[in-house]
């Protein structure tokens, strides 16, 4: 975390935009090349397609222009995993 504190003006608006900056990266395991999402195809095809290999979602969201899958695996893993939208192939993951 960036100490602000007793700094000039200057010094205090460069230290503000810096950590602007690197609260605006996303903060996922991965990122994904995935243009558009128009493009992409729905994360109802992602979820089927995982419920089918018996996985239970808990949630899906958009992380990194992937799609963030929170799961429990047919193994009873709980798992964060991201799959790439335009080809939903599993493209990083970790047990939670």
């Amino acid at each position: 975390m960036l100490r602000c504190a007793s700094m000039s003006r200057w010094s205090l608006t460069l230290c503000l935009a810096l950590w602007a900056a690197g609260s605006a990266q996303a903060h996922g395991l991965a990122t994904c090349d995935s243009g558009p999402q128009d493009k992409w195809q729905p994360k109802e095809k992602l979820e089927r397609q995982l419920t089918d290999k018996g996985w239970k979602i808990r949630r899906v969201k958009v992380d990194g222009g992937c799609y963030e899958v929170y799961a429990v695996t047919a193994k009873g893993d709980k798992v964060e995993a991201y799959f790439h939208p335009l080809t939903l192939e599993q493209v990083a993951g970790k047990k939670e």
